[in-house]
C-alpha cells in the first residue's frame, strides 16, 4: 500500500535511490547498457561526451589522448548535472569513461549516492567493437592509452564490475541483480 491506502503493483520496480555512472574504456557499450538501464528503471540518462568543451573534442578526433587537466572541467560538468538531478528529486544513469579513481571521486562528489557499473572485456572484443562503430569521434588507436590508463574499481568503491562479452540484455539484468540485492 502507498501512503494513500491504494494497492500498489507488486512487479514495479522501486526507484533507484541515487545515480549509476555507466563506466569503462571506449567500446565496452557505455551508451547501449546506459540507454538499456535508464529505460528499465524509468530514470534519465545523459552521455558523458555531451559534457565534453569543444577543445577536448577536436583534441581526441585528432587521436590525442587528453590529459587529467583536459578532463577536469568535463568531470565537473558531469557531477553537476548529477547534482542537478538529486536536488530536482531525481535518479540518473550516465556514461563515463571514469578511468581513474581520481575522477571517480570527482563524480562521488555529487549530491546523493553515487553508484558505478564497470563494463570490462577483452582488449580484442573492445578494438573490434570500435573498428566497427561510425560517428564516433574516439578512434580506436586511443585504446590502448585508455586501457593504460584505467584503474579498475577498488574494493572500498561503490559499484560493480561486468564483463561486456554476455549480450547486453544479460548485462543490463546482471546490473538489476545486483541493484535488486541490495546494492
Amino acid at each position: 500500500m502507498d501512503a494513500t491506502g491504494d494497492a500498489r503493483d507488486a512487479s514495479a520496480r522501486p526507484p533507484v535511490v541515487g545515480h549509476l555512472v555507466v563506466m569503462g574504456v571506449a567500446g565496452s557499450g557505455k551508451t547501449t547498457i546506459a540507454g538499456m538501464l535508464a529505460e528499465r528503471l524509468g530514470v534519465d540518462v545523459a552521455e558523458a561526451d555531451e559534457f565534453h568543451p569543444q577543445a577536448n573534442i577536436d583534441k581526441m578526433s585528432a587521436g590525442t589522448p587528453l590529459t587529467d587537466a583536459d578532463r577536469a572541467p568535463w568531470l565537473a560538468a558531469i557531477r553537476d548535472w548529477l547534482t542537478g538531478e538529486t536536488d530536482g528529486g531525481r535518479s540518473a544513469v550516465v556514461t563515463c569513461s571514469a578511468l581513474k579513481r581520481s575522477y571517480r571521486d570527482v563524480l562521488r562528489g555529487a549530491h546523493g549516492r553515487v553508484r558505478f557499473v564497470h563494463l570490462d572485456g577483452a582488449p580484442e572484443l573492445l578494438a573490434d567493437r570500435m573498428a566497427h562503430r561510425s560517428g564516433h569521434f574516439m578512434p580506436p588507436a586511443l585504446l590502448p592509452s585508455q586501457l593504460a590508463t584505467l584503474e579498475p574499481l577498488d574494493d572500498d568503491e561503490d559499484g560493480i564490475r561486468i564483463d561486456v562479452a554476455a549480450a547486453p540484455e544479460e548485462v543490463v539484468n546482471s546490473v538489476l541483480a545486483w541493484l535488486d540485492d541490495g546494492a
